[in-house]
């Protein structure tokens, strides 16, 4: 059974700048590559995406981070947003939890779950991987 998620840029980031393979940012990073997560996306979070992952300060290489682009475009859905009446304290958030409510039964995975509506939908990357290993 796979699982649907949307993956807060936090999360990507923290994945790619760690070291540590057991860290939970990893591992959900891994299990959308191994397709274990079906990741939802659409242009604004692919677009978020790029413009964080090239800041500078993370020195990724541009060729990495499209090659992250095009992975998520060819494995991940494309989704549409569901508006959404719940109050987030940065209007950017916003497209990462209504393109979440696109799918029945998706998660959105954050490492700053205070930014979202308390829902059952909003985990941690540790608690998604806790979802994956009920599978």
């Amino acid at each position: 059974m796979k699982v649907y998620a949307v993956i807060d840029t936090n999360v990507i980031v923290s994945a790619m700048l760690t070291k540590k393979a057991s860290s939970a940012t990893t591992k959900v990073f891994e299990a959308f590559q191994r397709r274990d997560i079906r990741m939802l996306y659409n242009e604004d979070i692919l677009a978020e995406y790029r413009d964080v992952l090239l800041r500078p300060k993370f020195h990724f290489p541009s060729e990495s981070v499209q090659a992250l682009l095009d992975f998520i475009e060819v494995e991940g859905i494309p989704s549409f947003r569901v508006e959404s009446n719940e109050h987030f304290p940065d209007p950017k958030d916003v497209v990462f939890y209504e393109v979440a409510l696109s799918k029945e039964d998706a998660y959105l995975v954050t490492g700053n779950k205070k930014h979202f509506p308390k829902k059952p939908i909003v985990v941690t990357p540790a608690e998604m991987m806790e979802i994956l290993d009920k599978q």
